[in-house]
């Protein structure tokens, strides 16, 4: 029985938390991965862009809840998705257009358009502010649990509650849809092929007769629709704060380095490695190890390896050690 209870305790404060964050850590690296493949540089604008996305997903949510639609027992901000959606399309198309084109069309060197997409960061972070204020946000309603544990130890008996989420069963099943939907795009569409191809070798691509343009839309669409979709499942799981997503963006692309720029697979994988590896060194192991140990072998402390607050340092550190050791990444470009 005591065995049953360490089990159910792994899987609710390690194994599903840690799922939940590692596909929204995988759907944020998506985009980024996107970015680099297609337009070659590492846009440090993808952060604000998911929180510029959420924002409007939020105030859509609000209008809708005050008109009195609602999602039965999901969040009302699904119904909200592709509204944010479309607006941060037209936001990223713009600056595209009114930014980033110039630089592409003069072909300076990526530091050159990293350090462009910067400004564009601070920018969209500012007219996050504007839009919607600095206070923290929560904006999840419909049901809390799919499983809920006082149920759960009422069927099962044991001590350990386990607690399934809705936002985090949502965020699962978007999750897969949307990888699903990305790689039947990249490999089964004529654009997708296109986008490939422009990516593996750009002279050869123009020589055949792709039209770039076309490509880079399709790209800042697909990059931001997947930014709006993290974010919005990041900020329903915890909560909306603007200078939330800027603090996102290490362990994001943590998450693209460590699978490999430029490799979608990879990135869906560092995206888990990255938030299991968090989630495991900032856990206070004592209760797990009451439950396989005698009590009297416990320290008086908290068994945990890093304080939550030094969070950041664990993606770092997985940053850091990729760069030195296996600077391409798990998987090849």
């Amino acid at each position: 029985m005591d065995l049953l209870n360490a089990l159910v305790a792994i899987l609710n404060y390690i194994v599903i938390p840690g799922a939940t964050y590692g596909s929204q850590l995988a759907l944020g690296a998506l985009g980024i991965t996107l970015i680099f493949a297609v337009l070659r540089f590492s846009n440090f604008a993808h952060g604000d862009t998911m929180a510029f996305g959420t924002a409007f997903v939020i105030l859509f949510t609000w209008g809708f809840q005050a008109l009195g639609l609602g999602f039965g027992p999901l969040p009302t901000a699904l119904l909200a998705l592709p509204f944010g959606i479309l607006v941060t399309i037209a936001l990223v198309l713009t600056t595209d257009r009114v930014v980033y084109r110039f630089y592409r069309k003069q072909k300076v060197a990526s530091i050159i358009v990293v350090i462009v997409s910067a400004g564009v960061m601070f920018v969209t972070n500012g007219m996050v502010r504007l839009i919607i204020g600095t206070e923290e946000r929560n904006f999840a309603d419909g049901a809390k649990f799919v499983l809920d544990p006082k149920t759960f130890k009422q069927v099962t008996g044991l001590a350990e509650p386990l607690a399934i989420k809705v936002t985090s069963a949502v965020t699962l099943s978007v999750a897969v849809l949307c990888v699903v939907a990305l790689f039947w795009f990249l490999q089964r569409t004529r654009t997708g092929k296109s986008m490939r191809a422009f990516s593996d070798n750009e002279d050869l691509a123009l020589l055949s007769g792709i039209n770039p343009d076309r490509v880079v839309q399709v790209t800042w669409i697909i990059a931001a629709s997947l930014a709006v979709i993290a974010g919005t499942l990041y900020g329903l799981d915890k909560s909306f704060r603007p200078g939330i997503y800027f603090g996102l963006m290490l362990p994001i692309f943590a998450a693209a380095v460590v699978g490999g720029l430029g490799s979608p697979i990879g990135a869906i994988a560092g995206g888990f490695i990255v938030a299991f590896s968090e989630v495991f060194v900032t856990y206070a192991w004592k209760k797990v190890a009451g439950y396989v140990v005698p009590t009297d072998w416990l320290p008086d402390g908290l068994i945990q390896i890093l304080s939550t607050d030094y969070k950041v340092a664990v993606s770092f550190s997985i940053l850091i050690i990729v760069l030195l050791f296996k600077p391409t990444g798990l998987f090849k470009r």
